[in-house]
């Protein structure tokens, strides 16, 4: 694993102690959930690219749909 550091101010690291907030995990979360997002958004750029090249009327929603089920099977 790798470590990565961030500087918050001294006010937010009381109150993540006060509360107990795992900080590593929280994160390991938000990280997790922005790749899946850009991810998502790459996919969809490159949907709506792929349709405009072959413009035969399948909308975005149905390929992404099918590209997800494909992973799924794997």
């Amino acid at each position: 694993m790798t470590t990565v550091s961030a500087k918050i101010p001294d006010e937010m690291k009381e109150e993540l102690e006060k509360e107990d907030i795992n900080v590593s995990e929280v994160i390991r979360n938000a990280l997790e959930e922005e790749i899946t997002k850009r991810r998502r958004e790459k996919l969809r750029r490159d949907v709506d690219s792929l349709r405009e090249k072959i413009d035969d009327g399948v909308e975005t929603d149905e390929i992404v749909g099918a590209v997800r089920e494909t992973r799924q099977e794997n």
